[in-house]
């Protein structure tokens, strides 16, 4: 309203203004003297000149109207660019909430703030932009090896590009993924060069001569800034790896092989301890992976020339303590059959061995291999007959009991009251239960005997005769042995009973001691301190009570290899002959006194 106002008061003034001047340029014209006609004329002329005037200023307004609208119109569209190239068009746009109910100027300087603004903003946005396409250009040509960077901003197109925020975040979420793939390829390069570092140390090779002709970037101290992170780096560094790994596992076959040869030479020889101290950590290290070796210089050049001239050197000692390792070879055998009753085999005997060495007709490898077999032969023979054994070892623990009894029955002062007397007759009391037990124990000990030579599909030899024979043998011993003892508690009897029937007819007479002829000492081995005094008993000469034969008795007469002459053999008390011999005495006795009757 004060706009109108304002207009309708300066119009007010300009037609008074031209009220006045037209009237005074009339006077003027009166006095001077100008026609009506002249007036008419430069009226209309001055009419013509202020319309010219109107006119032109009328199109100034409109053309400055016109430059306006364009202006306006060009800062909207500018405004709707900016906006469409960051992202931000809206329905509810500010140009046109800003644009009702003000002029063209007053538009117009509505707009511009708002294009500075967004100008602004682009340019911010743009920075934005091109630091990340900066990084991203940077890290892609880090991990593809190009040395030179593009630009960013001479390669960013500020009129086409798109500088939304979905597009910068587009862009984030690259860089972040390429971020992440150099981060993980520099994570794969550092653990390679750690890798190529220890096997490097293992093998004892030039670390950094090797990373150097990969890459010379590998050797920096700084390596997470300077180091190549390129497909060519990684894959000269899988390279070298699996060139490292082809010659440790090379070195370490070659060690282990030497060092087999080396263990080899240290049994066959018997080498102590104090030489092998110094190859200890050599040794160690074959029980481990590949993988698990990782100590400096374990397979480097000189551990294994080391190793090889170890061998070497004991390769040629080998030849002169082969005969000596032989023969200790053979007697090691011999033992293991000597404690199992086994005949070792006469192949390789000693006199054999000497003589095929010294002639050189075999190797001394061969002839050694062959011993070591026989031993592993005859320790699979002790563990078969091991169960066997310890049976055979009980029987003949029981045979050595029963002895030991029939010596202590012979004795008379077994009854004293001696030192040691009660422990002898506990020992005769466990005696007499173990005795009866032996006919078991030799059924027990055929019978597994032969399931033993069922199952093996050979005999069962002890000392080179069958077990079986030798037990049927002590069987049927033991029979005749039983057959005589009884045979000769009937004869005693029937002593007595003649004995008792001249006493009755002819009375009682002492008989004379018997001269120290008739005497043998009974020996036995007493318990404790040996203070059980054993009384003589008589032995006939002529008794015919066979001797139980056991193995120790084959040992003794059939097996002359090993010596053992130990028998186990009964010699029980002929009571025949005893009371013969006292029949003899008594009746020589009665004889010789006057009173006796004539002889029959």
């Amino acid at each position: 309203m004060m706009t109108g106002f304002e207009s309708t008061c300066s119009s007010v003034r300009t037609n008074n203004t031209c009220n006045t001047l037209l009237k005074e340029l009339q006077q003027i014209w009166t006095e001077i003297g100008e026609s009506e006609a002249d007036k008419d004329r430069m009226l209309l002329e001055l009419e013509r000149e202020c319309l010219e005037i109107y006119r032109r200023k009328v199109d100034e307004a409109a053309n400055a109207k016109a430059r306006l609208h364009q202006s306006i119109a060009a800062a909207e569209a500018e405004v709707a660019m900016l906006m469409a190239t960051l992202g931000e068009i809206s329905v509810n746009s500010p140009v046109h909430s800003d644009k009702k109910g003000k002029s063209l100027k007053g538009q117009l300087a509505s707009v511009i703030p708002i294009v500075e603004d967004l100008k602004l903003k682009k340019e911010e946005r743009m920075k934005q932009f091109a630091d990340i396409k900066s990084q991203i250009e940077k890290i892609t040509n880090e991990i593809s090896g190009c040395g030179h960077i593009v630009s960013s901003m001479s390669a960013l197109n500020l009129v086409e590009q798109e500088l939304s925020l979905r597009k910068l975040m587009e862009y984030q979420s690259n860089l972040r993924a390429l971020q992440k793939e150099k981060s993980e390829r520099l994570q794969r390069v550092l653990d390679s060069v750690n890798e190529v570092h220890t096997l490097s140390g293992v093998l004892r090779l030039d670390f950094a001569k090797t990373v150097s002709e990969i890459h010379p970037s590998l050797r920096g101290s700084s390596m997470e800034h300077v180091t190549n992170i390129s497909d060519s780096t990684l894959d000269g560094l899988d390279q070298a790896i699996s060139r490292l790994k082809t010659e440790r596992k090379f070195r370490f076959q070659k060690l282990k092989d030497i060092a087999g040869s080396l263990s080899e030479l240290w049994n066959l020889m018997d080498t102590p301890k104090e030489e092998k101290v110094c190859f200890s950590k050599i040794t160690s290290i074959l029980g481990l992976s590949e993988s698990e070796i990782v100590q400096p210089g374990s397979l480097s050049v000189e551990v294994i020339e080391q190793v090889s001239a170890e061998v070497e050197r004991l390769t040629k000692l080998k030849a002169s303590r082969l005969k000596e390792l032989v023969m200790k070879k053979r007697s090691e055998l011999e033992d293991i059959c000597c404690q199992m009753h086994i005949q070792p085999d006469a192949s390789t005997a000693a006199d054999k061995t000497n003589a095929l060495i010294d002639s050189g007709l075999v190797d001394p490898c061969e002839l050694l291999a062959n011993i070591e077999t026989q031993i592993c032969k005859a320790k699979g023979e002790v563990l078969s007959r091991k169960e066997i054994m310890d049976k055979i070892d009980r029987w003949l623990s029981a045979c050595d009991e029963e002895k030991w009894l029939e010596d202590y029955n012979q004795d008379e002062n077994r009854y004293s009251a001696g030192r040691g007397a009660h422990i002898n007759l506990k020992r005769a009391e466990r005696a007499r239960i173990m005795l009866n037990k032996i006919p078991v124990m030799v059924d027990t000990l055929i019978s597994k005997t032969l399931a033993w030579e069922k199952e093996k599909e050979k005999l069962f030899l002890y000392d080179g005769v069958r077990l079986v024979s030798i037990l049927e043998d002590y069987k049927q011993a033991r029979r005749h042995k039983e057959e005589e003892k009884k045979r000769a508690r009937d004869q005693k009897k029937l002593q007595d009973m003649l004995l008792a029937e001249k006493e009755s007819i002819y009375g009682s007479k002492p008989s004379p001691r018997r001269t120290n002829s008739f005497r043998k000492p009974n020996v036995y081995r007493a318990y404790g301190n040996g203070s059980v005094t054993p009384s003589p008993r008589r032995n006939s000469v002529g008794s015919a009570t066979p001797e139980l034969l056991t193995p120790r008795s084959y040992s003794g007469r059939q097996n002359g290899y090993f010596k053992e002459m130990r028998r186990l053999s009964t010699a029980p008390l002929n009571f025949v002959a005893i009371q013969k011999e006292d029949t003899m005495s008594f009746s020589s006795a009665c004889g010789s006194e006057p009173e006796s009757p004539p002889q029959v």
